[in-house]
């Protein structure tokens, strides 16, 4: 089940969501331009290793990389391939920019990297001896996700449905497909190599924050 479109209209542009999206697209196309060596060494710089942050690595990073905290924030702009960038960028057009209509683009701002950083230390206190960079838009997204699910549960999503020669496009409430897109988190189903924890932690910091930093006189509905 691929989410494809909400039919949930905006009342202005979604220019943060588009900012956010171009950032992303355009940091990719600078790793992809760099040779494999190169690339590696990029992740490493600014992805986030938490043993190097939380000091449980025997060897330290080098000391022209940049300074490990600022990794909670960086690390959520790199990606480790094109569907990995692809899947990220659809759940944000979809869902952020109907997030960013009820927060406005200053809040929404904060919210998604406070809503990414509060995902990347869920990740981090789980894993605080892993030496493998995490890198992507995912917990910020989810952070989003989790915000749509509380202002919006009743908005109706487009999703694609298969299920071998059966293909069809069915229009279903947001609570149903946000909820079984976070049960799938919490399961781990969806690959190896994903950080749940993290999908997990940007959910739930979502679902917390959007009430505090809805402007004043917005209530939910």
């Amino acid at each position: 089940m691929i989410p494809i479109r909400d039919e949930n209209p905006t009342t202005r542009p979604p220019v943060l969501t588009i900012a956010l999206m171009a950032v992303n697209v355009l940091v990719y196309l600078f790793q992809f331009s760099l040779s494999p060596p190169a690339e590696q060494l990029f992740v490493f710089d600014y992805g986030l290793v938490p043993a190097w942050l939380t000091g449980a690595a025997p060897v330290q990073p080098p000391p022209d990389f940049i300074p490990r905290p600022l990794t909670l924030l960086t690390s959520m702009f790199l990606h480790g391939g094109l569907l990995h960038l692809a899947g990220n960028l659809l759940y944000l057009w979809i869902f952020g920019n109907n997030v960013e209509d009820r927060l406005g683009p200053a809040r929404f701002l904060v919210f998604y990297l406070l809503g990414g950083v509060l995902a990347s230390l869920a990740f981090l206190l789980t894993e605080p001896a892993a030496m493998t960079p995490m890198i992507g838009a995912s917990g910020a997204i989810a952070a989003v996700l989790g915000a749509y699910f509380v202002l919006y549960p009743r908005a109706r999503v487009v999703v694609l449905v298969w299920f071998f020669f059966f293909v069809n496009f069915v229009r279903v409430p947001a609570v149903v497909v946000l909820g079984i897109w976070f049960l799938l988190q919490v399961l781990g189903l969806g690959g190896e190599g994903v950080a749940w924890m993290a999908h997990i932690g940007g959910f739930v910091a979502g679902m917390a924050l959007v009430r505090p930093f809805l402007p004043r006189g917005h209530r939910l509905v």
